[in-house]
């Protein structure tokens, strides 16, 4: 058949399709080792950053995410690059000043971006505003973006409504984004006939494969005039990803459409990317091909993954059916919003926080609040006004442009930071803007020598995954040396005992010490026998020993002592901080009186801040955990009297 019409092809797989499947773990160097093929395969435009991808350099692969930018641009020279920006979010979680939403694109242009699709979680134009106008300022190519979600108020009509206010701010394409997998081919083709119709600018259509429907609705959306769609390669597609490219070459090469690929540099880039699933999936290979409950909880393909993750950390992974319901149940309260960063965390994050603590809306994240408030933008469907007050209190909405009410923060945006000199570009005071805490970590670690550098916490995640190198052949329990009467560890001891060794020879450790309870095991390999040795003497736990050292020193007004079982826990896993920001004063300190409902802490868990409220009013006698240090659920965080 002849070839009338190109079908411009971007590939996903060094941002999406791996956020999507190997929770965002692709390292800089999987991508530098396949780059040049990739560049001269054919593809319309390579999307190689934004998203998640920011951050997780930082937090995950102590990266550069600047650097991973330049690197990649220095190796693709003839393909567009393309980065996913969350207008006023950019890549972060909240809104930020327009003056940093300026700086960030004209450095992302300058270090190799050239297209821009900007979007909005809740579709609302004014947040798309500052970074569209900094996309044309700099000469960069704006696509604008539908979140394209189904719901009461979701409508061809309003999807229409959304684009024409999008043409207005002068994008140059746009984009339905389909993060979920949810556009049913019918609506597909609909949708983009309704837009070609009413607006000027060229359609693109970006689909996630989990529903089973994303091959069928690109047809569709092409036959009704969209002019370019998104694909990953084979071995990164599928699933939570978006559809394999060889197949959507496959299927229409028998129609006019060429998408003018080369089929033997995409049967090596396949192979390099099934060569390396192994190494990064996480695990990737327990699901189902299709997901059908995803036309019911709308999770998008980048959330799923890291949503189970997640779980998993909160230890209530066997809890993923019922949170996935409240998600539903939250969406709907919270005025229906498209599921995408960053309200899909702040979906996801309350409906696990239901799910945890057992009653709806008893622990509600800051970031809940703020979107209740209105500082996120406008919610497709108003919400409830009850429901308003039970979580603002007698805080009040606001109407306006939130970006309004920031100030701009680039001028004193290094004035906490602990020491200037962590700084060796530019565009690390744009990292610290978007990320204080994270990228502060990682412009530590930078600094040390090489070899002085731990490993990154994506690297330790590696090593966890690994299986023994030798086979642990006997397991024996011996009683401590100098008192043969020390009894063994309890029945209820022995499944997690069992853990532990499976644990130890995991990591293929020589010997580890483990604190369990009253005792202290010892873990020696030897000539593949694992041993537990349980000591005569029992060793006391450093917590406690801190509490009973703070609580010989305190007592009541009244003289007795204070009760040790008096903790305030913390309620999911995560990261504690002591201080709302980096050098500023803390929440609270040894010997704060707090009142029921006064914030004490920050827990940042499932990528948001979460301010923890003493649950009664109390003394602190001591903070247990040092700022910034990794919690469970369930760990005691402090020692406090009640009062």
């Amino acid at each position: 058949m002849k070839k009338t019409n190109q079908l411009r092809i971007t590939d996903t797989t060094l941002r999406d399709g791996h956020q999507s499947l190997w929770a965002t773990r692709m390292r800089t160097a999987d991508i530098m080792g396949i780059i040049d093929v990739i560049d001269n395969a054919g593809y319309y435009s390579l999307e190689v950053w934004g998203g998640a991808t920011f951050d997780v350099c930082l937090r995950f692969l102590y990266e550069d995410p600047w650097e991973r930018l330049r690197m990649i641009k220095s190796k693709a020279r003839k393909t567009p690059l393309q980065m996913l920006l969350r207008g006023q979010n950019i890549v972060g979680y909240k809104n930020y000043p327009d003056d940093l939403v300026d700086r960030f694109v004209e450095s992302a242009h300058v270090n190799g971006i050239d297209i821009f699709r900007v979007f909005d979680a809740l579709n609302d134009t004014r947040n798309l505003e500052a970074a569209v106008r900094a996309v044309k300022k700099y000469g960069a190519h704006a696509q604008g973006t539908l979140s394209y979600t189904i719901s009461p108020a979701h409508t061809i009509e309003k999807y229409v409504q959304y684009a024409k206010e999008q043409q207005q701010l002068g994008i140059d394409s746009l984009c339905i984004k389909d993060m979920a997998g949810i556009l049913a081919p019918v609506q597909s083709g609909e949708l983009v006939a309704a837009l070609s119709k009413e607006i000027d600018v060229p359609i693109q259509v970006h689909c996630h494969a989990t529903s089973g429907m994303a091959v069928a609705a690109y047809l569709e959306g092409v036959r009704a005039g969209a002019g370019a769609i998104d694909c990953a390669i084979a071995s990164m597609a599928g699933f939570s990803s978006q559809p394999p490219v060889e197949t959507i070459h496959a299927i229409f090469s028998d129609t006019e459409y060429d998408t003018g690929l080369d089929q033997e540099a995409l049967r090596t880039i396949n192979k390099y990317f099934a060569d390396l699933t192994p190494q990064r999936s996480k695990g990737r290979g327990f699901e189902a091909a299709v997901d059908s409950e995803i036309l019911v909880h709308q999770i998008p393909g980048g959330m799923i993954s890291n949503f189970r993750s997640q779980l998993e950390q909160q230890g209530a992974l066997d809890k993923l059916p019922e949170a996935l319901t409240e998600v539903s149940l939250v969406r709907k309260d919270l005025g229906y919003p498209p599921l995408v960063t960053p309200t899909s965390q702040i979906v996801g994050t309350q409906a696990v926080m239901n799910v945890l603590t057992g009653e709806r809306y008893k622990l509600v994240p800051d970031e809940v609040k703020k979107y209740v408030k209105g500082l996120y933008g406008r919610p497709p469907v108003p919400m409830d006004k009850v429901f308003v007050k039970r979580i603002l209190g007698k805080d009040k909405p606001v109407d306006h442009r939130p970006a309004d009410d920031l100030q701009p923060i680039l001028q004193q945006a290094t004035r906490n930071i602990s020491d200037p000199k962590l700084l060796i570009q530019e565009e690390d005071i744009l990292s610290y803007c978007l990320f204080p805490e994270v990228a502060t970590n990682f412009f530590k670690w930078r600094a040390l020598p090489e070899g002085a550098r731990p490993m990154s916490p994506a690297d330790q995640e590696w090593e966890a995954q690994q299986t023994p190198s030798k086979e642990v052949t006997d397991q024996t329990v011996k009683p401590g040396k100098g008192n043969p009467a020390t009894p063994l560890l309890h029945a209820s001891d022995y499944e997690a005992l069992s853990g532990l060794l499976e644990k130890a020879s995991h990591m293929q450790l020589n010997e580890l010490m483990i604190r369990k309870g009253e005792f202290q095991l010892s873990l020696v390999a030897t000539n593949g026998k694992m041993e537990v040795t349980v000591p005569a003497n029992p060793v006391k736990d450093p917590v406690k020993e801190k509490q009973a050292e703070t609580v010989t020193k305190t007592t009541r007004s009244t003289g007795p002592v204070v009760d040790l079982q008096d903790t305030i826990d913390a309620v999911m896993a995560g990261t504690f901080y002591i201080t709302p920001e980096e050098n500023a004063p803390p929440f609270v300190k040894d010997g704060t009186v707090v009142n029921k409902g006064d914030v004490i802490c920050i827990l940042e868990a499932m990528k948001l801040f979460n301010q923890i409220q003493a649950p009664f009013k109390c003394r602190i006698i001591s903070v247990l955990i040092e700022s910034g240090a990794k919690v469970t659920k369930g760990q005691p965080i402090m020692a406090v009297e009640k009062l």
